[in-house]
């Protein structure tokens, strides 16, 4: 990579290694606070992977470089990049690393399974989903293991009915989902990557005739036709079967937020007409993974923010620090129930804004109102500092919520 003098004739900014060190509770990376405190645009170096990568921080430069086709994502797939990932293999069809106009034909066979009027159908499913696992937990009586019983559970299940998992399958297939988002190793993901897309692939072509409205039969039906090849269509699913994971440990913080700051809690009792803002506000403050997500390719030469990005040089961007930045929201790091805009980027911007956004807003809605509903006076259930939180993964959250109520 070329060592080029800024526009402004200085030197280069330094490059920082990050090596995302396993952060318990919901305390902003101090490592990226770092980051944005030494400008706009940085450089870092990951713990797999090759060179170093340029790291846009400020909200303007990560809206500007996700919609700008002058940074590609189907460029990474073929070159080494410093990443967090420790196994690197992309596949054919993954919306991840697919560029206009392919993105739009790869996205067009699943786009009706997340659309506003698929979600009101699904609603009534997935509270039934959720009923019966909050049976359970009151059937049982307090104390519970909020993770274990309900949060694990609900969104696998229902990111499974979506997708058209057979319930004897789903065991196996988040066992599989689980072992890919964690960093134990390139070996242990590429096993998991293989038994997963291995599945995905036997599902598809057994639901090629298929009627259905789950997302395996319209891929199914799509590679009939002829809309996608086959690798397409199996690269496509993977991360949509995955996407449940996101739901457990986003939840799983917010549910830690409320049962440690009572203010929040009582304001989310107070006014249940009202969660959906507090829920944006915390969709915009949580730490919701470690590090950053997926880089792209500067396919020419482009000045951000007085610095120039060679063609060739590999950007990330930083929604958590987007969504941090003072210019856009004021007193940042605080819980703003009120805030008002709230424009945060919590699922992305441009193309790549993640495709089950409404599917994981209507689970963390009905998560949030059924078990303030159903668990009265809600709570810890040991200290906050004894919660464990998750380890050597790259989607951030606690991994034990034990709870009671008033029984």
């Amino acid at each position: 990579m070329t060592e080029e003098t800024t526009l402004t004739g200085q030197a280069p900014p330094p490059v920082r290694d990050w090596s995302t060190p396993d952060l318990d509770g919901t305390d902003f990376d101090p490592c990226l606070a770092g980051l944005m405190r030494e400008g706009p645009l940085t450089r870092i170096r990951l713990p797999f992977g090759e060179g170093w990568a340029w790291l846009a921080t400020r909200y303007d430069d990560v809206k500007l470089i996700t919609i700008d086709p002058r940074f590609s994502r189907a460029e990474v797939t073929r070159r080494q990049v410093t990443r967090m990932a420790p196994n690197f293999a992309p596949r054919p069809g993954s919306l991840a690393w697919a560029d206009q106009p392919d993105h739009n034909r790869l996205r067009k066979p699943v786009a009706g399974a997340f659309t506003v009027s698929a979600m009101k159908r699904l609603r009534p499913r997935a509270q039934e989903i959720l009923d019966d696992l909050v049976d359970g937990v009151v059937r049982d009586g307090p104390p519970a293991e909020l993770i274990e019983r309900v949060l694990e559970p609900f969104p696998l299940s229902v990111v499974s009915e979506v997708m058209g998992v057979p319930a004897a399958d789903r065991g196996q297939v988040h066992a599989w989902t689980r072992e890919i988002i964690s960093t134990n190793g390139a070996e242990a993901a590429g096993r998991a990557k293989e038994g997963l897309y291995g599945w995905i692939t036997q599902t598809i072509r057994a639901r090629a005739a298929s009627p259905g409205e789950d997302v395996y039969s319209m891929l199914g039906a799509a590679v009939a036709r002829g809309d996608v090849r086959e690798e397409e269509a199996v690269g496509l699913a993977g991360p949509l079967q995955i996407g449940g994971e996101a739901v457990t440990n986003n939840c799983g913080q917010m549910l830690y937020l409320m049962l440690t700051r009572p203010e929040l809690m009582e304001r989310m009792r107070a006014r249940p007409d009202a969660r959906g803002p507090v829920l944006d506000e915390l969709f915009r403050w949580i730490p919701h993974r470690s590090s950053v997500g997926l880089s792209r390719i500067a396919l020419q030469d482009v000045e951000i923010a007085g610095h120039r990005i060679a063609a060739g040089e590999p950007v990330y961007v930083s929604y958590l620090a987007a969504n941090r930045d003072p210019a856009v929201f004021p007193d940042p790091d605080r819980i703003d129930p009120d805030r008002e805009p709230n424009p945060h980027v919590a699922f992305g911007n441009g193309p790549h804004f993640c495709t089950g956004t409404l599917l994981a807003r209507l689970q963390t809605e009905l998560l949030v109102d059924t078990l303030l509903e159903r668990l009265p006076g809600l709570r810890l259930a040991v200290p906050p500092e004894q919660v464990q939180w998750r380890h050597r993964t790259m989607i951030r959250g606690p991994r034990t919520l034990p709870v009671t109520w008033s029984g």
